[in-house]
């Protein structure tokens, strides 16, 4: 019997090692097929966090290492054990790949990618040891960058919000200011509140350190939920007084100062100033009294089991064969076909009716972000010296950056805001039949434009970029096309003009010219 034990305890030792082999091993593999499947996502998602709204990010891997690193030894407290329900984040996580691919959306691949390890995780771990790194796993998503549908709309309501906020502190100090869209009339000069000065920059990473703040505390829950969800107050009012001070400075000193060196300065001091009065308010809330949560320590880690791992190996060759079949179809099936025009927008007629027209072309930069297969940019004008602006993108094939793009999510971005957002009925379906199209009264400033615009979509008209984005992945897998274009007008309306004026004109012009656009677009 003493053999025996002898026997079975020096046996355990190769069969550990041999156990942490294969374990090495098979996460060197899934690594390999994660960059493959998710290369190219993951470095349009590095150039995100190159820019100022977004360079928080690269703290955040850092900061999930840590997380989990300081859960350590509750992780060899939890006992070791497998689950197959990590299969269905797998599962959804390919699903997710897949749309993303075809429907040309990077937030959806990014998501996915999240879903897959969290899969990978719950196969190899366990439930017990993956809720005990569940905060870090959950904290994780906050290195991908919101989606433009959800970027430039945050931005442009706080931008509103927090100039509006300005004005008022401005007006309470006995200043003449005024607020129109997110222009700021000071009477001697105007001030435009731009995407730098609209507090994301500001928001994101004060809820994070909430997040953070929260996490470490021993406090309530409610108390938790407090402390973050005050970082958006506590962000439009700051950046409100940036925004007032910055229009007081102005005032006694001059425009190079307000924006340069204390432009610049102000942004380092309140959120130095922000992420003071969130200390504060956690005194405030007595969080601090609790103590700082403490993870449970085991002096008895538990002990790698053969048959805990032979099941893990079992699940690492599913994980295998999923991810391997994922990347293939991504590689080897052509879902798409490249369609091209009817005809190239190049001979698109310059006179359509009364209107006559001269074309444009845009910079080289925008060209080269928009990667499109064929555009066309003209101005049309009549003998009445009315004025209209055409312009159409067309892609061949859409991909990931290579897609449309909805002006609603673009145009913010330039200091436009949509005061009067609907829809209007043209007969712009392939057939000439009457479609639904969507129609904005924009402003910028003293300058207003009408725009009305649509998505010619292999024979559908869309003005939903959700919906658009579901009809590329359905249209891709069963037409294997995702071809598809965008329509854009736009009118100036003059200060003592009324917007129904305008409106008769784009739809007099879009009237004419439809007949024209349908027979340069592919059929369906």
């Amino acid at each position: 019997m003493k053999n025996n034990f002898s026997e079975i305890a020096c046996g355990m030792r190769p069969i550990d090692g041999k156990i942490v082999v294969l374990r090495s091993v098979l996460v060197g593999i899934y690594v390999i097929l994660l960059i493959m499947i998710y290369k190219e996502s993951y470095s349009f998602m590095l150039r995100w966090w190159n820019s100022d709204d977004y360079n928080y990010c690269y703290t955040i891997p850092p900061m999930v290492a840590y997380l989990v690193w300081e859960q350590r030894a509750a992780l060899r407290a939890q006992p070791s054990g497998t689950s197959w329900w990590g299969v269905v984040p797998l599962a959804l996580g390919a699903m997710f790949c897949l749309v993303g691919e075809l429907g040309g959306e990077y937030y959806t691949l990014y998501f996915s990618s999240w879903l897959m390890v969290s899969g990978l995780l719950l196969l190899h771990l366990g439930w017990p040891r993956l809720r005990t790194i569940a905060f870090p796993l959950l904290f994780s998503i906050a290195m991908f960058p919101f989606p433009n549908a959800i970027n430039n709309p945050l931005s442009l309501k706080l931008k509103l919000v927090s100039s509006a906020a300005g004005v008022k502190i401005l007006q309470l100090l006995g200043f003449a200011a005024f607020r129109e869209g997110n222009v700021i009339d000071l009477g001697f000069t105007q001030l435009q509140v731009v995407d730098a000065c609209s507090g994301l920059r500001y928001l994101l990473p004060l809820l994070i350190i909430g997040l953070l703040l929260a996490y470490f505390s021993r406090a309530p829950f409610w108390k938790k939920a407090i402390l973050v969800a005050s970082a958006v107050p506590l962000t439009v009012a700051i950046n409100s007084l940036r925004i007032a001070s910055v229009g007081l400075v102005y005032q006694f000193f001059g425009q190079d100062m307000a924006t340069g060196m204390f432009h610049d300065f102000s942004g380092w001091l309140i959120f130095i100033f922000s992420l003071g009065i969130l200390l504060g308010e956690m005194w405030v809330l007595k969080m601090r009294a609790g103590g700082v949560r403490v993870p449970p320590v085991s002096a008895t880690p538990s002990a790698p089991q053969w048959s805990a791992a032979h099941s893990g190996l079992r699940m690492g060759l599913v994980a295998l064969l999923m991810l391997t079949g994922l990347l293939s179809v991504l590689r080897l099936v052509n879902f798409r076909e490249q369609v091209p025009l009817a005809k190239p927008l190049a001979v698109f007629p310059m006179s359509v009716g009364a209107w006559h027209g001269s074309r444009s072309a845009m910079d080289q930069e925008t060209s080269d972000t928009l990667r499109l297969s064929d555009y066309l940019l003209a101005d049309y004008g009549n003998d009445h010296g009315e004025t209209v602006s055409l312009y159409v993108a067309y892609n061949a094939s859409q991909r990931k950056g290579e897609s449309s793009h909805s002006p609603a999510t673009c145009l913010p971005g330039s200091g436009w805001i949509f005061n009067d957002s609907g829809s209007a009925m043209l007969p712009v379906g392939p057939h000439g039949e009457e479609c639904r199209v969507q129609r904005s009264l924009m402003q910028k400033g003293s300058e207003r434009l009408l725009m009305y615009y649509w998505f010619p979509q292999r024979g559908r008209i869309l003005t939903d970029m959700v919906q658009l984005k579901l009809y590329v992945f359905w249209d891709a897998l069963i037409l294997h096309r995702t071809d598809g274009a965008l329509v854009r007008l736009l009118t100036p309306v003059g200060l003592a003009e009324h917007p129904g004026t305008a409106e008769q004109r784009l739809d007099g012009f879009a009237r004419q010219i439809a007949p024209t656009l349908a027979s340069f677009l592919p059929a369906r």
